[in-house]
This record gives structure tokens, C-alpha cells and sequence, in this order.
């Protein structure tokens, strides 16, 4: 329980005093009324007597008793009803709430810190109310008057015949059979007269003689003169009286007027809740009967059911209606007591009360107490206890005591008013009014045994709960507190006697009891057993104290403690007493709050949320509610409903009341600021038929990181170019979608009429779908004029539309759980500085708001318009946190974020709009296939743009055609089956030879130092002004790798008149380009053997070129006819295809391979000569009937950007890295000797059926050719990943090995070929030894001299050998060495000499050959050629 003002100790005796009644004469009760106060009130504050008292108990101990209090009350013939009493219980709880600044005792249990109110005043108002508004019963006598008061005035004209009718007065209610109520301690009461002398008005000589009269008829001991009024009303405010009566009329006040505040009041705590009117005290409702004054009234606590005169009590009586009462207390509500007394007055009446107390109450018990004593002893209760002394001597054993259970109802019996065991009863209560309580112990204890015998139950229950008091105050505590006698006493109020109110004193005052000791837990048990459904004021008052219990126990039981505050909290509601179940609800809320008991969570602040509406503390019941909305839930979609409803209706009130304050904030939905993106620009327009727009960039696009940069290189590139190779130094990559991934340090530009969409991430927590409606953005706009001036910033909603036009969604609807995005959009028409500040909508929720199989299957869903229960306008504020700052030292050790700034764009002056259509571009291309399409460029802004240029990492991919119109073919059309070639058709005949062609490289955009991935579109003009469109041819080539290809493609465009803040715009688009297998292309080239050509230069080459289709008819292609083979190069040419077949038409079908072979010579020296050297020979080789011109576009555009990518490729170079530079400039020639610079374009068309029609297809594959006898391919090869190696831990010893040639590379120094006839006759029976004369050509193919070694010995290392060369011999010189310069050609005449006839290899010389100005290092054989083989005959 909590601390209470009073300790135990006090609280008893004061709970238990001796009561006394009041009977006044009318004149006596004016004098009082004087002061607003009636007789009994007036004695009220001095009742309490301020010194101790003596008396003697029947054994002549002389007993002190401290701090005696009397109660004085009028006399009031009716008991009071026990719905009255319940209704001033309620009023006295309701009016005491905790204090405003109430200091709050903090306690620390385990991890839980809680607030909770020290003390509970309100329960202690309660108790003190209940105890004194028992009423009187007849099986125990400590409310019973003992005495009473006659009172009268010196003013009256006879005094002592006033004495006389009031003395009869009493005689009659308390000796007439017609009275029940009051009740009488003994019948003879005694009687004090009193005279009140009004000292300001009246004859003070007259008073005094009366008073006289009266000592000599009632004894000096039997009567008193109390002087009052000793100033006059008027002069009441000169001086400051203090008003001690105030506190207890105060309770007063709430008892009498409170209830009519609002006219009749429902009483909610009792069951029968009729509208019940409370009377008055009755002080001014006397009517004279009989010329007497009915001075003894209703009750106070008298219901008059219908507030109608006619029913009142007594039936002349007036009781005054509900309106006159209201009345009353208003007229009353600056009243001040006691008005006419003065300090000497309030010394009177307290020495009154001490006199009276002293002479007339205190004798009178104590002769009571020895009268009662003695008849008890000479009576009935002598023998009574003999006998049943005598009784349980002989019967030797002890009567087993019968359990309550047991024990049949008897709580009915009743004994008369002379029954000795009520005599011992009286006794008993008498010593425990005055304190004595030893003495009442002894007496409750043997009263007890003789009801427990007569098995009257009320009475021994009355008797066991005053025995356990007595036993508890006993001084010096000689016996323990019986607490089981006081639960027998609940159980048999409660479960026998069914008296409910008893029970509770009960549990009241033991309750007390164990706490004083510190027995909280059964404290708590007791106050537990008591909460029943018949009165929720009692309940939620005693759960209440047994929470207190469990926290102040030595272990705190704190979540007992919140859980029996919740109890109480819900029994308070119930019993109407809100602002207590609220404050209930809130000191558990500390326990449970943060701690994952989610459900009892929601609970709680749904509780306090309907109460604090109910209180209209409406911030309070707001935050409540949105506490169950924003944690993450777990109730049901049902509860969740209930509860936004709630919520929805409780803020409707809440901004009713404040319609001209500022937008309210709402929890729901909620919005992951951070996920916000915002977009500048148009949305992008869908393709239209053929005409595909450019994908740019959209909302519906995920972020990704890698194409970002990708984006970003191209960018800074092209910006590089423009700026002759230099990026700027202010140079930031335009952004158009800003996201949590970009960098939002900077303030974001965007162009003034150009939208700006803004998506909102919105998630719904709850199980219930929201609707939102009437949704846009909330912003604040500082215009600009054109000089860059800033006028007053508005910050607006909606308005102006004529700075930002702001898109409102109608309905935005959010399913149970769902996250969804919304795109609102502001439209800028001014130039200026925004900022974009939230979100502003209206929030709902649906009628039968339940969705179908997750999706929103609601009623009216179809039409788009919800019908929407209720909702409440607020906003929602973007509030995006930075990134973390990690730069300096600061920074790192502190948490600071930089700023983010995505939402405040600057809007500048109008730019160029540039919009690219592709006009038939297809999705899916043969490898290597050429197509055309056309792009279209659209301005639809209204401003010039120029310069436009495309950046692409993959510029192979695309061409616009060459510089000059005349390598540009017009339209496809130009030939037939509509070819993306120029082509023209030749004659038959020629179709072996090459034709022969040029052009330069710097036609095609690929000069010395020109960057290939910025490629100009060749505008009209170079201007594309405001609504004009241009098509441009563009023609594609399926990338060598079959797959999907994106391909990026950055359009860069600027305006014409320069702007300061955006230099240039640009335009993205990804192609994505599937590809399929088509034909590989390998080809070889290797030196010819005849080391003449027709010319007689040396220097042919052979090329092999091996072409397979890969195809596997997946695009439907039937064939692949080979129609052209062209080369390219600076130095060589096709001459004509040697191929032996005579099938001109190159076919091949699925998985067939074709061989060709191609011979090669260079070009003519001045032709080499007076070309630039960016100057391309074209060589084509014909195998069809038409001519493609291969240095035209688009087959040179390719060719050269093949090239151009070629070169870019890392090349597999030696590392050069000696000290002597000749080494170096050896390398290089020997290098040279090997190198072949000779590109080979293989041309093609596909048949392919589709859709029952056939297409020609076409295209082309390049192969480089750099080496003679490597292998180059079309195709990219795929690297093999080299094996896992040991690790070796040693330096390797010579590290120049890798600056010397290979022995591949050495051995293409020279070239040999050997001059003989094929076969030879010889009469071997004439001459049996046959001579051949054999020519050696020996061709130096560097441009160095070179010094040969040619040696003729037989090399007999294998029998094999032998078998070859059979045995033949060569005559002469064995060994020649020779001195070749560059390019020279020299011929040795040598001689063979056979035996037998036979077939003979010849090429059996070997040579050696080294750089004249070399050492022998590098002296290596050089490679023998082909077998040369001879047939000599016979003749």
C-alpha cells in the first residue's frame, strides 16, 4: 500500500470515536447559521481534544487517554442509503486527484526506473469517507451516540421550557417504536444542555442568569454557556480570520452540491443506475409541527429518487429541487465561515468541547463502564463462564472448533437489547473509545466465544474483527496480531452475512495493520480477495493498494505491481472515474513500455489514448494512438482497424480545434526518407510503331553502380574532346536521377518548364489498407529574376501556381503490409531556388477495409474511387540524413554527416530539349551482320542546340557513314535486294583478278590522334533549331561475340547561347543487341615459294583463308554464300584467288567449312610512296556477280573502326630492356622480316526463311593479319587461364634471355628455293654416274646485310634420313659463304649426282644465316623449304 499521512496507530482511534448528538432550537441554529455553519459543523474543527484525559477502569487503574477526538453530529431519523453512500464515495474519490507539482518517488527495480505517486490521497479520503458514512447496526454499538447535546439561545423567551421540549424531543426518537434510526448506546443517554449567547446582539446579564437557572436544575456538570458572534457580519472583512472549518466542509460541499453540477448524475458504480438527486445537509429545510422544531432531518445521504417535494421523508418536509440547488451553491461559492467569530469565539468552543468531554462524557462512560462491569459479574456472564469452565473439566476434551463452512447460517439470530453477550459487547466497545484495550480485548474475546456458541455469526464476526484491532493497539504489544481472526471475519461478512461494506472495513483496517508490519504480500493477498463485480470503485481503490504492495515490497514485484495497476486502471473506468484509470494506465505504461510485451503495449496506450479524449486531453490521446500505429504491430487487421479508426477520429477532433495552426504531423504511412529519389525531366514517351525513343534515363531504371560509371567515363570523355583533351576543372557529370547512391552534396540544376518528379518510398505497417488522398508535394520556392536577384521566399502548398504547378494524386492506396512508391510531380515556371519540404495528403482508411487474397478487392476498387471512412489532413516531412563524414581526423572520430541536397533544386533558364527515335533498330543480329537504320533527332525545346555528338565505348558497333557524300550511298534502295553496300555490278570475266580501290582512314573519322568513341552526327547546319527534326542513315554491325550485348550510346548536345550554369545536356540510350552465331574466319599467310612473281619482284605471299559456319539455324538461316574477299593494308594487296575448284559461288551450309586461297603482292613501290600513310589500298576478290565497293561505307566505316579497336588492344611486345641500343635496333629488323600488314575483309549473305519468307542478310568479318604463319581469327579468342605453378624462391639468373628473338623469328631471315627439272632420263648403262645442275635463289628478306652459311653435307642422323635421301651426293663445293645485302637476290649453280634412277629430295642444304654486324649469337638455320623432289630415268 502507499504511504499514508496517518500511521495505524492513529488512524483506528480516529476511525473509532464517541459519537454525540445535536438537537438544537430553531433560534440556537440561526445564531450558527450566522456563520454559515450549522451547530454540529460548528464544533467540528475543536473537536479533537488538545490535552490528555484520565480516567478509571473497573478496577480503579486510573487510564490515560491521549488525543481523544468526539464526533457531533445532528440528529437524522433516516439511515442513509447505500446508493448515496456509493455516490458520495465516487464524488469524494473523483475530487481528489494527485497535486499538479507532486514530487514523484523514484524507484529502482532491476532495470526498471519508475515514477509512482508516494502517496494516494485519494484512497485515503475514500477510507476516512467509508468509515464515517457507516451506518449504525445493531450487533455492535461504536457508532452509537452516547450522549446528546440540547442546545438553545439566551435570546429565546423562555430558555428553560425550550430545555424541556427538546429534553422530550430525544426521549421520543429514542424511546418510541415509530424511530429505528438513530441508534442508542444505552437508554440512559446523557443529556448536556447547552446555551448559546449571541455576545454582539444579545443581553449578556440575562444569558448569565439563565445559565444560573440552569446549574441549579441540571447540575454544574450537565450544562454550559457558550459565548459567540462576537463581531458583526459587516465588519468580517477588516480583519483575517483564519477558517479551519473549510477542510472538512469542503468534503461537505462535494457530498451536498458537487452532484448537482450537471443535474441529475448517473451513478455508475452501483447496478441500478437510476438518476439519483442527492439532498442537502437539510440545514434550512425546518418546518414547524405542532409549533415543535423538526429539527432531526433526512439524512444527508438520503436519495430522493424524483427530486420531487411530494416524496420526501416525513412528508411535510421540503426538500429542495435540483435547480434551486444549483443555485445555492453558486450563491455560496465565495462563502466564508464563520464570519462572526473571533479568535476568543473559537477559544469558547473549544474549551466547550474540553468541558463537555471533561464533566459530562468521560464520567458518564466510566460510570457506564462500571455498571456494565457489575452486571456482568452478578449476571449472566459469571455463571455462564463457570459452567463452561465446568463444563470442559469434566468432559476432559476439547470441543473441536467448527469451521466456518460448517456453521449454519444463524446470521439472522438477534438478541435483545439486555442479552448479557450484547452487554459484554457494549462493555468492550466502550474501552476501545476510550483506548482502553486490554480491557476490550478480553471482553471481544469472551463476546466471541459466547456468539461463536450461539453460532451468531454477524455478531462473532463484529467481535473476532474488534478483538484482532485490540489485540494489534495493546500496548506494549503483549500479543501478536491475530490476523486469522480478521480473515474469519472477511470470510463471514462476506460469504455468510453477506455484507459487503463490513467486509471492507475488515480489509481496510487489516490491510493497514500488515503493512505498518511489513507484511505486503499478504497485505495485497487480502486486498485482492475483496475486488468483486459488485462495486468497481472498491475494486479499482484496493487493486490499487495491493500494486503499491507489491512495489514496496523488500524485492520489488514490479510487473505485478503494473499488472494490478492495469486492474485497477480498467475497474476505475468502469466505476466512471476516468482521470484515475488514465493515471493508472500511465504508471504501468513505465513498466511494460520498450520492453516487447507489444499486445499489453497496445493495450495500454489505447487505454490511455480513450481516456485522454474522454478527459479532452486530446495531445495526449493523439500521441497515445500513434504509439500503436508506428510499432511494428502484431494484432490483428481487425484491432489494427479499430484502432487507426480511432486514431483517425480522435485527430479529426484534435484539428477541428486548431484549424489555423500549422498542418499536423501523421505516423502513417510510414517513409523511408532515404529511398527517395527525384528525377528532373520528361517522362520518357513509349515506342511509337517503328520509331523507338532513346531510353535515357527513368524512375522505372534500378541504380547500378557499374553502368554508372560506365555513364560518367563516357561523359567526361566527350566533355574531354570538346575541350581539346582537357576535362575542366568545374566539371560534374550531369545527374538527372538523384538517389541515395549519387553524390547529393552539390545543389541539383534543372531547366525551368522541365517537371520534377519526386518518388516517395511509403511502406503500410499495418494489416489494413490505407488511402491516401488528395496527395502532393509540400514545398518553399525563393524566385529569381533573370539577374539573379532574389525576391520573398513563399512557401506554399498549393498556390501560385504560376511559380510551380504541383501535381495532386486523388487516391493513393496502400495495401495491408505493402511498400509502394508514388511520383508526385512539381512543374517550375520560374527561375529560382526550391526547396522541397514533405508530403501533404489526407489519410484513411477504407469501408471494409479488409483486402481479398492480399490484393485490394474492395468495394468500389474497380471504378478507382474508394469509399473512404474517415480522414484526417496532415503532412509528412522528408528529412534525408547526409552520408557520414570519414575525411579528416574529426571526422573520424566524431559522427557528423555532410548535407544532403537532393531536394532543394535550382531552377535555371530555359536549355535545349533533345529527343532520338530509332527507326527500324533491330533487337537481334547475325554476328557481323551490317544493318541499317535510321535515327531521327527531334528538338523540342525552345532553344537552338548544336554540337551534337554520340560517345560509345563499342564505336565498331555503329557508323553514320563517311566525311564525304560520295562514300555514303543515299538510300538503300540503290540495289538490289535492298543492301546496306554500294555495290556495282561487274563483268563475269573478271571475277578472279582483284579490282583495286583506295581510301584514306581520315574520311571515316580515323585520323592520327582522333579519339574514335566521339563520333560528330553530321547535322545540316550543325544546328537543330527549336521543333525541327532530322533523320540520319546509321548503319549497325552485330557485334563478333555471339550473345546479348548492351551497348551505350551518350548523345552530348549544348545550346546556342552559352549558359553559365549548365554548359551542355545529355542524352543516354542502351541498345541491347542479341547476336548469334554466323561464320568464323581464320586465315594464315605464309611466304610463296616462287620468289618470282610476274613482274620479277620478289615478295609474294599466300593467304589461306578458312571460313566455317557456326550457325545452328536458330535465326532460321538455310546458307551462307561467301559473295567477296577484300583486303586492306598500306603495303599489300590481293592479286587473285588460286582456289582449284571451279565452284564460283561460295555456298555453305549448316556446319560446313570452305578453304580458300588467295595469292598476295605488294603494292607498287611509288604507289606506296606517293600515298599518305594513312592512305588504305582495297583489293576485292569477287565470287558473285555484283561488285561491293569495300572503301565506301559502310564496309570501310567498319573496317576501320574494327582497326581502330585492334590497335587499342594491348599488343604482345619483347620487353627491350638491355643496355646496347643495336641489340634493340636488331630486334626491330629481325621483327620486321616477319611482319605482314595485311587486313582481310570477308563479305557474306545469309538466306534466312522467316514467317514463309526469304531474307537476304549480309555482312561482314575482318581478320588481321600481322604475322606470316600465325593464325588469325575473327573472333575473339578466349584466353585460356594459365595452370597453377609452384612458387620459386630464386632470382632467375639471366634476365636479358627475354630480349632475344625467337628462333621462329630468326629463321625468316632468308628465303631459299631451288631451280631443277622435275625429272630426268639418263642411259645409266652408258654412263653410270648421272650430273643434274641445280640452282640455289637465295633472297635476303631484311633490310639489313646478312652473312649466309649454305652447306651441302648430308646430315646422317636417323636411318630414316638415309631412305630419303637415297644416295645421291651433291659435287663440288661442300660450303659456301656468302654476303647478301637487304632485299638481295643471289643464285648458286650446284650439281647432284645420282646412281640409280629414283625419286629424290633435293632439299637437303642447309643454311645458316646472321646479321653481318652481329656476333654469332644469333646465327641460327634458317627454314628449309618444301620438299623438292626429282624422278631421274632410265633411257
Amino acid at each position: 500500500m502507499a504511504q499514508c499521512v496517518q500511521s495505524v496507530q492513529e488512524l483506528i482511534p480516529d476511525s473509532f470515536v464517541p459519537c454525540v448528538a445535536a438537537l438544537c432550537s430553531d433560534e440556537a441554529e440561526r445564531l450558527t447559521r450566522l456563520n454559515h455553519l450549522s451547530f454540529a459543523e460548528l464544533l467540528k474543527p475543536f473537536s479533537r481534544l488538545t490535552s490528555e484525559v484520565h480516567m478509571r477502569d473497573p478496577n480503579n487503574q486510573l487510564h490515560v487517554i491521549k488525543n481523544l477526538k468526539i464526533a457531533v453530529s445532528n440528529i437524522i431519523t433516516q439511515p442513509p442509503q447505500p446508493g448515496a453512500i456509493r455516490k458520495l464515495l465516487n464524488d469524494v474519490v473523483s475530487g481528489s486527484q494527485p497535486a499538479e507539482g507532486l514530487v514523484a518517488n523514484v524507484i529502482t527495480a532491476g532495470d526498471y526506473d519508475l515514477n509512482i505517486s508516494a502517496t494516494t490521497p485519494w484512497f485515503e479520503s475514500y477510507r476516512e469517507t467509508f468509515l464515517q458514512s457507516m451506518p449504525a447496526s445493531d450487533h455492535e454499538f461504536l457508532n452509537h451516540y452516547l450522549a446528546c447535546m440540547l442546545v438553545t439561545s439566551s435570546s429565546e423567551a423562555e430558555p428553560m421550557e425550550q430545555f424541556s421540549k427538546l429534553s422530550q424531543e430525544q426521549h421520543r426518537i429514542q424511546h418510541n417504536n415509530d424511530y429505528s434510526y438513530p441508534k442508542w448506546f444505552i437508554p440512559n443517554t446523557l443529556k448536556y444542555y447547552v446555551l448559546l449567547h449571541d455576545v454582539s446582539a444579545g443581553d449578556e446579564q440575562r444569558a448569565e442568569s439563565i445559565y444560573e437557572e440552569m446549574k441549579q436544575k441540571y447540575g454544574t456538570q450537565g450544562c454550559y454557556l457558550l459565548k459567540i458572534n462576537s463581531r458583526t457580519p459587516n465588519r468580517a472583512s477588516d480583519e483575517q480570520i483564519p477558517d479551519p472549518w473549510s477542510q472538512y466542509l469542503q468534503k461537505n460541499s462535494i457530498q451536498n452540491q458537487e452532484s448537482y453540477e450537471d443535474g441529475p448524475c448517473t451513478i455508475t458504480s452501483n447496478k441500478n443506475s437510476d438518476s439519483n438527486l442527492l439532498s442537502l445537509d437539510g440545514l434550512d429545510n425546518e418546518v414547524k409541527v405542532d409549533g415543535l422544531p423538526n429539527n432531526f432531518r433526512t439524512h444527508p445521504l438520503q436519495l430522493d429518487p424524483s427530486g420531487d417535494s411530494s416524496n420526501s421523508i416525513d412528508g411535510p418536509d421540503h426538500v429542495k429541487s435540483a435547480s434551486s440547488l444549483h443555485e445555492t451553491k453558486k450563491a455560496n461559492a465565495g462563502i466564508i465561515h464563520g464570519a462572526c467569530l473571533t479568535l476568543t469565539d473559537h477559544d469558547r468552543i473549544r474549551q466547550f468541547i474540553q468541558e463537555f468531554t471533561f464533566r459530562g462524557l468521560l464520567p458518564h462512560i466510566e460510570k457506564t463502564i462500571r455498571q456494565l462491569n457489575d452486571q456482568l459479574i452478578s449476571r449472566k456472564g459469571l455463571s455462564r463462564s463457570l459452567f463452561s469452565a465446568t463444563k470442559k473439566w469434566f468432559s476432559g476434551s476439547k470441543v473441536p472448533e467448527k469451521s466456518i463452512n460448517e456453521l449454519k447460517n444463524t446470521s439472522g439470530l438477534l438478541y435483545p437489547p439486555e442479552a448479557p453477550e450484547l452487554q459484554i459487547r457494549k462493555m468492550a466497545d466502550l474501552c476501545f473509545l476510550v483506548q482502553h484495550y486490554d480491557l476490550a480485548y478480553s471482553c471481544y474475546h469472551t463476546a466471541k466465544k459466547d456468539f461463536l456458541n450461539d453460532q451468531a455469526m454477524l455478531y462473532a464476526a463484529g467481535a473476532l474483527e474488534m478483538a484482532a484491532v485490540s489485540a494489534f493497539l495493546q500496548p506494549g504489544a503483549p500479543r501478536p496480531y491475530p490476523a486469522h481472526y480478521m480473515d474469519t471475519a472477511i470470510q463471514t461478512y462476506r460469504d455468510i452475512c453477506k455484507n459487503m461494506v463490513l467486509a471492507e472495513r475488515c480489509v481496510l483496517l487489516s490491510a493497514e495493520i500488515l503493512k505498518s508490519q511489513s507484511k505486503y504480500s499478504e497485505a495485497a493477498a487480502l486486498l485482492i480477495r475483496l475486488t468483486s463485480e459488485d462495486s468497481d470503485l472498491r475494486s479499482a481503490l484496493l487493486l490499487e493498494q495491493a500494486a503499491h504492495c507489491f512495489i514496496n515490497m523488500k524485492s520489488p514485484m514490479v510487473r505485478k505491481y503494473a499488472f494490478h495497476m492495469i486492474l485497477a486502471g480498467h475497474r476505475f473506468s468502469k466505476a466512471g472515474q476516468k482521470k484515475h484509470a488514465l493515471r493508472c494506465y500511465c504508471q504501468a505504461m513505465q513498466v511494460y513500455k520498450g520492453k516487447g510485451w507489444s499486445l499489453a503495449e497496445d493495450h495500454i496506450n489505447f487505454t490511455i489514448g480513450r481516456q485522454s479524449y474522454t478527459l479532452r486531453q486530446l495531445d495526449n490521446a493523439v500521441s497515445a494512438f500513434r504509439h500503436i500505429l508506428i510499432n511494428e504491430s502484431k494484432q490483428s487487421a481487425a484491432q489494427q482497424g479499430a484502432f487507426l479508426r480511432e486514431y483517425l477520429y480522435v485527430y479529426k477532433n484534435v484539428s477541428q480545434l486548431s484549424l489555423d495552426g500549422p498542418l499536423p504531423q501523421l505516423p502513417l504511412p510510414y517513409i523511408n526518407s532515404s529511398a527517395t529519389r527525384v528525377f528532373f525531366g520528361h517522362d520518357r514517351r513509349p515506342a511509337d510503331g517503328e520509331k523507338q525513343a532513346a531510353t535515357h534515363i527513368s524512375l522505372d531504371q534500378e541504380y547500378d553502380s557499374e553502368s554508372s560509371q560506365q555513364w560518367r567515363e563516357l561523359e567526361e570523355h566527350v566533355v574531354a574532346v570538346v575541350n581539346r583533351g582537357v576535362l575542366p576543372s568545374n566539371f560534374h557529370p550531369t545527374e538527372y536521377c538523384l538517389n541515395s547512391y549519387s553524390d547529393n552534396s552539390r545543389f541539383p540544376l534543372t531547366v525551368v518548364e522541365e517537371p520534377i518528379t519526386v518518388e516517395v518510398a511509403f511502406r503500410n505497417p499495418l494489416k489494413v489498407p490505407l488511402l491516401l488522398t488528395d496527395l502532393s508535394l509540400l514545398w518553399k520556392f525563393q524566385p529569381k529574376d533573370v539577374s539573379g536577384k532574389e525576391n520573398e521566399v513563399k512557401e506554399l502548398v498549393k498556390g501560385e501556381p504560376e511559380m510551380i504547378g504541383t501535381e495532386v494524386v486523388s487516391e493513393f492506396l496502400i495495401n495491408s503490409e505493402e511498400s509502394k512508391v508514388a511520383r508526385l510531380k512539381l512543374f517550375p515556371h520560374h527561375i529560382g531556388e526550391l526547396h522541397i519540404l514533405g508530403v501533404v495528403y489526407n489519410l484513411g482508411t477504407i469501408q471494409g477495409s479488409m483486402t481479398v487474397d492480399g490484393i485490394g478487392a474492395l468495394p468500389g476498387c474497380h471504378t478507382g474511387k474508394h469509399s473512404l471512412s474517415m480522414s484526417v489532413r496532415g503532412r509528412q516531412d522528408l528529412e534525408i540524413q547526409g552520408p557520414r563524414l570519414n575525411n579528416t581526423k574529426e571526422e573520424k572520430t566524431s559522427i557528423k554527416y555532410g548535407p544532403d541536397r537532393r531536394l532543394d533544386p535550382i531552377i535555371t533558364e530555359e536549355m535545349p530539349l533533345l529527343e532520338v527515335f530509332f527507326i527500324h533498330f533491330p533487337t537481334g543480329l547475325l554476328c557481323g551482320e551490317i544493318r541499317k537504320a535510321y535515327v531521327e533527332f527531334v528538338n523540342v525545346s525552345k532553344c537552338p542546340l548544336t554540337g551534337l555528338k554520340v560517345v560509345s565505348k563499342r564505336p565498331e558497333f555503329f557508323t553514320f557513314g563517311g566525311n564525304t557524300a560520295v562514300l555514303t550511298p543515299l538510300s538503300p534502295s540503290a540495289s538490289e535486294n535492298c543492301s546496306a553496300y554500294k555495290t556495282v555490278v561487274t563483268d563475269s570475266t573478271s571475277v578472279c583478278t582483284a579490282l583495286i580501290s583506295s581510301a584514306s582512314s581520315v574520311d571515316f573519322g580515323i585520323g592520327i590522334g582522333s579519339q574514335p568513341e566521339v563520333i560528330p552526327v553530321p547535322l545540316p547546319d550543325t544546328v537543330l533549331l527549336p521543333g525541327a527534326s532530322v533523320q540520319l542513315p546509321m548503319w549497325l554491325r552485330g557485334p563478333d561475340e555471339e550473345g546479348v550485348h548492351e551497348i551505350n550510346f551518350l548523345f552530348y548536345y549544348e545550346s546556342v547561347k552559352k549558359q553559365p550554369k549548365i554548359r551542355h545536356r545529355i542524352l543516354r540510350h542502351t541498345a541491347v543487341i542479341c547476336t548469334s552465331r554466323s561464320l568464323n574466319v581464320r586465315a594464315t599467310v605464309c611466304r610463296s615459294n616462287s620468289l618470282e612473281d610476274e613482274e620479277g619482284r620478289g615478295g609474294n605471299m599466300l593467304v589461306f583463308v578458312d571460313v566455317e559456319n557456326t550457325n545452328t539455324s536458330e535465326a532460321g538461316v538455310k546458307e551462307f554464300h561467301i559473295v567477296q574477299v577484300s583486303s586492306s593494308s598500306k603495303h599489300w594487296k590481293l592479286q587473285k584467288s588460286v582456289n582449284l575448284s571451279e565452284n564460283k559461288d561460295a555456298k555453305l551450309a549448316n556446319r560446313e567449312k570452305g578453304k580458300f586461297c588467295f595469292k598476295a603482292i605488294r603494292c607498287k613501290e611509288e604507289e606506296v610512296a606517293t600515298q599518305s600513310s594513312e592512305k588504305y589500298t582495297f583489293a576485292d576478290i569477287i565470287f558473285g556477280n555484283e561488285q561491293i565497293v569495300s572503301s565506301a561505307s559502310p564496309c570501310a566505316d567498319f573496317f576501320y573502326r574494327s582497326l581502330s579497336s585492334e590497335l587499342k588492344k594491348p599488343q604482345a611486345q619483347s620487353s627491350l630492356h638491355t643496355e646496347k641500343q643495336s641489340i634493340e635496333d636488331t630486334m626491330r629488323l629481325i621483327q620486321k622480316c616477319n611482319e605482314v600488314d595485311l587486313n582481310i575483309v570477308v563479305l557474306w549473305k545469309a538466306y534466312v526463311v522467316e514467317d514463309s519468307k526469304q531474307l537476304i542478310l549480309e555482312g561482314q568479318h575482318h581478320v588481321v593479319l600481322r604475322t606470316i604463319g600465325k593464325e588469325a581469327f575473327s573472333y575473339p579468342q578466349k584466353q585460356e587461364p594459365p595452370e597453377m605453378e609452384l612458387l620459386k624462391f630464386f632470382r632467375p639468373e639471366n634476365t636479358t634471355v627475354s630480349s632475344r628473338p625467337s628462333v621462329e623469328q630468326l629463321s625468316n631471315l632468308i628465303r631459299t628455293s631451288l631451280h631443277y627439272p622435275e625429272s630426268f632420263s639418263h642411259p645409266f648403262h652408258q654412263k653410270s654416274l648421272c650430273l643434274v645442275p641445280v640452282t640455289l635463289l637465295l633472297s635476303n628478306c631484311s633490310k639489313a646485310d646478312v652473312d649466309v652459311i649454305v652447306d651441302l653435307r648430308h646430315k646422317t642422323t636417323s636411318p630414316e634420313a638415309l631412305e630419303i635421301h637415297g644416295s645421291f651426293t651433291w659435287l663440288g663445293q661442300t660450303q659456301y659463304k656468302l654476303h647478301l645485302k637487304s632485299q638481295e637476290l643471289h643464285s648458286l649453280q650446284l650439281k647432284a649426282c645420282f646412281v640409280h634412277t629414283g625419286v629424290y629430295n633435293l632439299g637437303t642444304p642447309r643454311v645458316f644465316a646472321k646479321l653481318s654486324d652481329q656476333v654469332t649469337v644469333f646465327e641460327t638455320s634458317q627454314q628449309s623449304s618444301m620438299p623438292a623432289l626429282i624422278i631421274i630415268n632410265n633411257v
